[in-house]
């Protein structure tokens, strides 16, 4: 695995059916962001939740989590709509990294989530 200062990188792995992008280090649940797919054309990714569970906070796992999001959403061609406060602070900190998503997909995004509080 790679080192990310002084620590190992976490595993990540993408439970799309629950919608979790989910972070271990040494096989340790580490982190996780709640997420789904954005119903609709164009459809998106949309980051809910980004929690880093307690004793692995600090070591970078919520940037390795918000990090390979964008970089799922870019393998699958959609774009990112970072609901989480989490997400769009890293989003904006790294602008190279996450492209903002359209305000009509914001929008839609919003709705959907009020709609379906059981995404959250």
């Amino acid at each position: 695995m790679a080192e990310q200062t002084g620590q190992t990188a976490p595993e990540i792995r993408d439970d799309r059916a629950a919608g979790k992008l989910l972070a271990y280090v040494d096989g340790e649940a580490a982190g996780v962001i709640a997420y789904f797919v954005m119903d609709g054309t164009p459809s998106a990714l949309v980051a809910v939740h980004t929690v880093v569970e307690p004793g692995h906070e600090g070591k970078g796992i919520g940037g390795s989590l918000v990090k390979e999001f964008y970089a799922m959403a870019a393998r699958e061609g959609v774009p990112v709509v970072p609901l989480c406060p989490y997400a769009a602070k890293w989003a904006s900190r790294h602008p190279d990294e996450a492209p903002e998503a359209p305000e009509e997909l914001v929008v839609r995004a919003k709705g959907q989530l009020a709609s379906h509080p059981e995404l959250y």
